[in-house]
């Protein structure tokens, strides 16, 4: 973690790179108010403000400011901050970038802002990564469900658990540390490690949901070449995005838009028909709609009467395609009339609707990361339960024990080495 210190004073834009009305640079770091103030024409101010003022005044020679005051142990990064609202002139953000570069503050990497929240205790990791949710969140819900995460939800639900977990490893390790003429007849506390684990299993459960609003469901529109992919594409986006033509395989690659059915975020894309060809570049676009086909969360697989067999499955939904010209009974539509459209769709939100749990809950997974460590305690937990019943020593049983428990701290950052901290907030924006 040499790149992510905390000893320093460093500073980024936090808005985007683009001409705007305003945008917004973030300084943090001990010491970072008095070195800014020599170059703000409201110095004093500065220096006397208290934690949570604004200040207004004149990065000088630059532009008309405000600045947000940010004490130490308060404000986002938990330390000493400054926070700049600057007109959005590109050739103004940059001078101030630079004024920041000459007073000896050192540029911020992805994500560092962040991190210093939680290398200072202002979140734990979950909250941390939620932040990151939270921007990349692709619906009303979705974004709910990262706000929760951020406000303490999945920490707390973790916490409970983790107390639990703690409570039966108390009463083996004091087992282990005496001997058996010292203690009550010792009773393997089962039921409570089974309560521990059907709530990580619960738990992990949510990921399911916190994966379709997070994310985005990946849907795949195929069939074969000219069966109306690419008008029914762009239907659905109400734009021409792709090139339709009667000619048979217009589309080479795969074209990836995003949109919202029923509330539920859809990653949607528009393929290569599938046919043999002779074309290389051809070729290569079926190959790379096969790939997708493979990863995807629906398949709306487009079909005419002088098709082959229709795949089958859960994660394929038929579809009659061009109704306008031969009438169909079930799932049809018609993508030059917009009949069956809304039919469609209705049915896309139902299959997706089917494999999520019946209560969601108010606390859910959507980081890969902690999915897998959850999956890891439930292993290692349900690895002991199994050991204690073929009567294996109570200290190997504890020894597997303690790999779960160390697990659930890796979700909280409670034991995390600094490789992982580095990958997880590397993924991050810079000025967040």
């Amino acid at each position: 973690m040499d790149t992510y210190r905390t000893d320093d004073i460093i500073y980024a834009l936090a808005t985007g790179w683009v001409r705007s009305a305003l945008a917004i640079i973030r300084i943090s770091g001990k010491g970072c108010i008095a070195r800014f103030a020599p170059v703000f024409t409201a110095g004093p101010k500065l220096l006397s403000a208290q934690n949570g003022t604004l200040v207004y005044g004149e990065v000088k020679g630059i532009d008309q400011v405000v600045v947000s005051v940010y004490r130490d142990g308060h404000g986002y990064t938990g330390e000493e901050a400054l926070e700049i609202s600057c007109h959005g002139s590109l050739v103004g953000i940059q001078k101030i970038l630079d004024t920041c570069g000459r007073l000896g503050f050192r540029q911020a990497g992805r994500g560092e802002f962040t991190y210093r929240a939680f290398a200072h205790g202002r979140m734990d990791l979950t909250q941390a990564e939620a932040v990151e949710e939270l921007v990349d969140s692709m619906s009303d819900k979705g974004q709910s469900q990262a706000l929760g995460r951020l406000n303490g939800s999945l920490k707390a639900k973790l916490a409970e658990v983790r107390k639990q977990f703690l409570q039966v490893m108390a009463a083996i390790e004091v087992q282990l540390d005496y001997s058996e003429d010292e203690l009550d007849e010792f009773t393997f506390p089962r039921e409570q490690l089974e309560s521990v684990v059907h709530a990580v299993e619960e738990l992990d459960a949510t990921y399911q949901v916190g994966r379709l609003y997070g994310e985005g469901a990946k849907v795949v529109l195929a069939g074969q070449t000219n069966v109306g992919k690419s008008s029914l594409f762009n239907l659905l986006l109400h734009e021409q995005r792709a090139i339709v033509s009667p000619v048979p395989g217009t589309t080479r690659d795969w074209l990836e838009e995003r949109v919202v059915v029923d509330s539920i975020p859809i990653r949607l894309y528009d393929t290569a028909g599938l046919r043999e060809s002779g074309d290389i570049v051809e070729s290569e676009g079926i190959s790379r709609t096969k790939g997708l086909l493979a990863e995807a969360d629906l398949v709306v697989y487009l079909h005419e009467d002088d098709d082959g067999k229709v795949p089958e499955g859960e994660r394929v939904l038929p579809v009659w395609a061009k109704n306008d010209l031969v009438p169909h009974e079930g799932l049809a539509i018609s993508a030059k009339t917009g009949e069956g459209i809304k039919e469609l769709l209705a049915a896309i939100a139902t299959r997706f609707r089917k494999r999520l749990p019946e209560s969601e809950g108010d606390v859910v997974v959507q980081s890969r990361r902690q999915h897998e460590l959850l999956g890891e305690i439930v292993k290692d937990i349900s690895s002991a339960l199994a050991l204690e019943s073929q009567g294996v020593p109570l200290d190997i049983v504890s020894s597997v024990l303690q790999e779960g428990l160390s697990a659930l701290g890796e979700i909280t950052g409670a034991v995390t080495s600094a490789e992982i901290l580095e990958t997880i907030f590397s993924g991050f924006c810079v000025g967040k």
